[in-house]
């Protein structure tokens, strides 16, 4: 039980808590954002109805989710001044603009179109609403960017040194363009699409095999299943260049994140553990699961590519193996179920099973789907962990060490306190945020909604 006396530990597990708490939020409305676009633009097109109540349907969806999401990611950057006060002044000059850039440049922009977006019906034109709808989206996703800008650059900073104590940018654009980001970025986005995909599918499916809306909420879930079938084997792709490239920038995360000892020798190729169990203390594992040379494929793309093991790194400078190890693993496993669901929604659609008429025999799909739709948020989140995590013993990596970053003045007590006021109040917001989601959700879609005069067909006034 020491970590409840350490402050540096308790402010780690903070910063945790709250993160995962948030991540879930950002995600979905990112994903969310995309497919209103698409309703949108299939409105202004077709002038289906449906089309239009779709949109007005999922906008309310988006409106909640995105007031959570304001809410629960306010406290992350207050800790960067007071639990991790050494880091915000070395590296604040920086990091302190790409988190202004966040708030200024997105969140503003997301929030002043959204007004439009959802209220703005009666006062603005179609095409003044679309674009409405096009802001509130790419302010999502750019908002996503600058978030990514930050961390990616803790994960490989570029573009400066530190001169007393000072990080100083040398290359602005090395900094912000940071090796890391333009993978890591993709495959963060990609992963909020899949999400979205897989919470569209999952609400439409459950509204399916209750018998509300089937000719509304089958056309939601078909949308999401077809987009799914690209995003999801797209995101896999991905990751696995993710996986190439953080071999080469941070060896010992992936040593790590396998549970790699020993570096192979040239002409043998590397293991991969799908199953162990870490001894960090004998540098070795108590058991293991192993398939010969998948991790040198799965690193290298050579079945006998080099991989270096963990005793080629000091121990200071080794990450933890047990919970990033463990958490890929979830990860990845997530990821491989959504696409055996993608499969198998595809095999019943070949099978004219998606049709309006047996819509209701699909029980065991659409339970899948719900279940996926938890399993992409526990994916995104074990993701999450797997790549803070394996970056320890760093804030910055092989800059700027963890314990050299946090705020000496603060006791346990008062990390302690401040934790689990976050747990209080998260567990509130939770609260309301299924109040009103299920709210939503239990009313359903408006079936006799009519668009304003002004966005009906024959009207294009801008």
């Amino acid at each position: 039980m020491d970590y409840l006396t350490d402050p540096l530990l308790l402010s780690r597990l903070q910063f945790a808590l709250t993160t995962a708490f948030h991540i879930t939020f950002p995600t979905l409305t990112i994903g969310l954002g995309v497919y209103l676009v698409c309703l949108e633009a299939l409105w202004l097109k077709t002038r289906d109805l449906a089309y239009f109540r779709q949109f007005r349907f999922w906008s309310g969806l988006f409106a909640v989710n995105f007031a959570v999401g304001v809410v629960s990611g306010i406290p992350l950057e207050f800790q960067f001044g007071a639990n991790w006060g050494p880091f915000s002044a070395t590296v604040g000059n920086f990091f302190g603009q790409i988190l202004g850039f966040e708030g200024t440049m997105a969140f503003m922009l997301e929030s002043a179109f959204l007004y439009i977006m959802l209220f703005g019906w009666k006062r603005v034109g179609p095409r003044m609403h679309f674009f409405a709808t096009i802001m509130v989206a790419f302010a999502a996703s750019l908002s996503a960017f600058w978030i990514l800008v930050a961390n990616s650059w803790m994960q490989t900073p570029s573009g400066g040194h530190l001169a007393g104590g000072i990080f100083v940018v040398d290359d602005y654009l090395a900094a912000v363009f940071s090796p890391d980001l333009p993978l890591a970025f993709t495959h963060m986005y990609l992963a909020c699409l899949s999400v979205s995909l897989f919470v569209i599918g999952a609400v439409s499916g459950i509204n399916l095999l209750l018998g509300r809306h089937p000719a509304f909420f089958l056309r939601s879930f078909k949308f999401a299943a077809i987009a799914a079938l690209v995003v999801t084997p797209l995101q896999a792709f991905v990751g696995d260049l993710n996986g190439q490239e953080i071999g080469r920038l941070q060896p010992a995360k992936v040593a790590a994140i396998e549970s790699h000892w020993d570096t192979n020798q040239p002409g043998q190729g590397a293991a991969w553990n799908m199953v162990a169990w870490p001894d960090p203390a004998n540098e070795r594992n108590s058991f293991e699961i192993s398939i010969p040379y998948a991790l040198s494929l799965l690193i290298t793309h050579s079945p006998t590519g080099i991989v270096p093991g963990l005793k080629d790194f000091p121990k200071e400078d080794r990450p933890p193996i047990v919970l990033p190890f463990y958490s890929f693993r979830l990860m990845v496993g997530v990821g491989g179920m959504m696409v055996a669901v993608m499969a198998w929604t595809l095999w019943w659609w070949r099978r004219g099973r998606l049709t309006l008429a047996r819509a209701s025999e699909n029980k065991p799909l659409y339970l899948a789907w719900a279940l996926m739709a938890g399993g992409a948020y526990l994916a995104v989140v074990m993701g999450w962990v797997t790549r803070e995590v394996g970056r320890q013993p760093w804030l910055a990596y092989g800059l700027i060490r963890t314990e050299g970053g946090h705020s000496a003045n603060l006791s346990a007590g008062e990390v302690g306190l401040s934790l689990v006021g976050f747990i209080v109040a998260y567990t509130l917001l939770s609260a309301a945020f299924l109040f009103f989601m299920g709210k939503l959700l239990r009313r359903g879609p408006n079936m006799d909604e009519m668009p304003p005069a002004g966005h009906l067909p024959g009207r294009t006034a801008g």
